[in-house]
């Protein structure tokens, strides 16, 4: 269990420094409804690695948990937007992308398994 608890925050931690790695790939998927593309795209990626963290601490899971789910939830019509729209300079295969939008869910079901499923720290009687 500790493991795959050490592999989600890793996954979400370095999700999130890759917003600030390669900003450009972020803000070439950003729908246009969405306002102020560079601040989405870096509080995303402080987010991300702020639940991964979180995730870590039995203190600090849950309201990780959640907040993971939120924004797991929250960028998923960016991932539908790549599958209904070109965008230039995103070679991606169309497969991977409508692939990315199950994956989103199994993502969720992820966090929620190792942050919430379960109590976070031992309860007194």
């Amino acid at each position: 269990m500790l493991f795959w608890r050490i592999v989600l925050s890793l996954f979400f931690i370095v999700a999130g420094a890759n917003h600030f790695w390669n900003p450009r790939f972020y803000l070439r998927v950003m729908p246009p409804y969405i306002p102020y593309h560079e601040a989405a795209v870096s509080a995303s990626g402080v987010l991300e690695i702020l639940g991964g963290l979180g995730v870590l601490h039995p203190a600090t899971r849950r309201l990780s948990g959640i907040g993971l789910i939120l924004l797991l939830i929250a960028i998923f019509p960016v991932n539908v937007h790549m599958v209904l729209h070109r965008i230039p300079g995103i070679n991606v295969s169309p497969t991977v992308l409508w692939l990315r939008l199950p994956l989103q869910l199994l993502c969720i079901a992820w966090v929620w398994f190792h942050t919430l499923r379960a109590p976070s720290a031992p309860t007194t009687p």
